[in-house]
């Protein structure tokens, strides 16, 4: 800061305002409730001039808060913690890309910062992944919980081949253990499994006489996509559990 450098934190301005602490002051500002010559600002470090208007919204509240957790239905080609191809799924997430159909709740840039990757999906694969700031979540989803997906394949299957899929084949020279798969269609299969390996769906179609050309995670325990829409994202709700 220069000597001619007038500016103040935001984080001060409102402390001295209100008055408050410094930590309420970062909470009002890191709820969204804080707006500088009437734009909201989210970053309790922004440096403000004496002339510029600071006001507080009237329904500004000092809870905490809360971790978010962040579902995304992946485009095909977007890295999500496996490959190295393609570009991070986190760019997906922005205000932008949060399907009209969920904006109830109020989106928060706070709610993008430390968010962790709880979901590794291939970049080639689309589906649900699941992005969180909140501990629990973690915990619940290292535990291995049963994933969905869809899987488009060509060729000619073996005459065994999808008993061979529920349970018989190895991957990296040991034994699977049983899984459920099913036909959707005359091209699409239904895999529901544990925790799968990377490139383990691929090589089990193979073994079989098939080759993957799509594949699309529809589920992760007792969470859906549903009608989410490709490359958007919603909150996960306070009522629904993994």
């Amino acid at each position: 800061m220069t000597e001619q450098d007038n500016t103040v934190r935001l984080a001060k301005r409102v402390a001295d305002m209100l008055p408050c602490s410094r930590r309420e002051a970062e909470l009002y500002i890191e709820g969204a409730f804080v707006r500088v010559d009437g734009v909201l600002v989210e970053e309790a470090g922004a440096r403000v001039a004496p002339e510029q208007t600071v006001e507080l919204d009237k329904d500004a509240t000092l809870l905490e808060i809360a971790p978010a957790t962040i579902l995304l239905n992946k485009p095909a080609g977007i890295s999500a913690g496996i490959d190295k191809d393609g570009q991070p799924v986190f760019s997906c997430v922005s205000e932008a890309t949060r399907t009209e159909a969920a904006r109830g709740e109020r989106f928060l840039k706070r709610h993008l910062v430390n968010l962790s990757l709880e979901s590794p999906l291939e970049t080639m694969a689309s589906g649900l992944v699941v992005l969180t700031q909140d501990f629990r979540v973690t915990r619940k989803l290292s535990e291995g919980l049963e994933q969905e997906i869809i899987v488009e394949v060509e060729g000619s299957i073996a005459d065994n081949g999808l008993a061979l899929l529920n349970h018989g084949l190895p991957y990296n020279g040991k034994p699977l253990p049983p899984i459920k798969v099913s036909w959707q269609n005359e091209k699409r299969l239904r895999f529901a499994l544990k925790a799968p390996k990377p490139g383990q769906i691929q090589h089990m179609c193979k073994l079989v006489g098939l080759k993957v050309v799509a594949m699309k995670r529809i589920r992760i325990g007792r969470i859906a996509m549903s009608s989410l829409p490709v490359g958007e994202w919603r909150y996960l709700t306070d009522f629904e559990r993994f």
